[in-house]
């Protein structure tokens, strides 16, 4: 089974539309993760839930990020600046009917989803658990609230990461050890990892191999739908992967 993880999309759409493609064409897909923040910073967050509405394979998770709970909650004192909150509110304004039915009724509004895939017992937090929407997983933080996972998939940070944690156990056959695997994707649409291009995971159950993938997209053109509605800090960022 291939399983494609998705996080911090943003309403890039050009980024998105690559990665689908890319995903479908080369990995024959069977099912998706949605790790939060589909909607805010770029422009098109309602092209980028209609896009999400027409996957063809299931979405076992689709959780809200940070941006989706301040936004259907007008609650922006979380953020970190005044442009953040200012583009919080713009993509507010700009929401459509679908959207909001999508962000109310299909994805899951507690930022965080257990499931299994395969016997594997899994994690998606948009964030942590220290903070599910706004602090991130990172591997030298004391993690040993994940032990009874197998997966912990997770986002908000923009920086992929792949890592294992050997928990003790009770297990003489694995030698008395539990591994728990850490995945973030990185971001669709505003990567941070000095690295321009839309990112994403593809993870093979049955081998157990985890890819980071890293796909080029008409950056040029989603820079277009940008004029002056937010901060022009979230269009030139795309150039770089800040």
């Amino acid at each position: 089974m291939k399983l494609l993880v998705l996080s911090d999309i943003h309403g890039n759409r050009e980024a998105l539309r690559e990665i689908l493609d890319y995903a479908e064409n080369t990995w024959y897909i069977d099912i998706c993760v949605l790790l939060g923040d589909v909607i805010d910073y770029g422009m098109h967050s309602n092209e980028v839930v209609q896009m999400l509405r027409d996957i063809k394979y299931p979405i076992i998770c689709n959780i809200w990020g940070n941006h989706e709970f301040a936004i259907f909650n007008e609650d922006y004192v979380d953020f970190s600046s005044d442009r953040g909150r200012w583009c919080a509110q713009y993509t507010r304004s700009i929401l459509n009917d679908r959207t909001w039915e999508y962000i109310r009724n299909v994805m899951t509004n507690s930022g965080v989803s257990e499931f299994v895939i395969e016997g594997k017992k899994c994690l998606a937090v948009h964030g942590s658990l220290a903070h599910i929407y706004w602090k991130s997983i990172k591997a030298d933080q004391e993690l040993s609230e994940y032990k009874e996972y197998d997966y912990v998939f997770s986002g908000h940070s923009h920086l992929p990461h792949y890592f294992e944690i050997f928990y003790e156990a009770d297990d003489p056959h694995r030698r008395n050890k539990k591994k728990t695997i850490f995945i973030n994707p990185g971001s669709v649409g505003q990567p941070r990892n000095l690295n321009a291009m839309a990112q994403c995971v593809v993870l093979d159950t049955e081998t157990g191999s985890v890819t980071f993938e890293k796909v080029p997209y008409d950056i040029k053109k989603e820079q277009e739908a940008y004029n002056g509605q937010v901060d022009d800090f979230y269009r030139e960022r795309l150039e770089v992967g800040v």
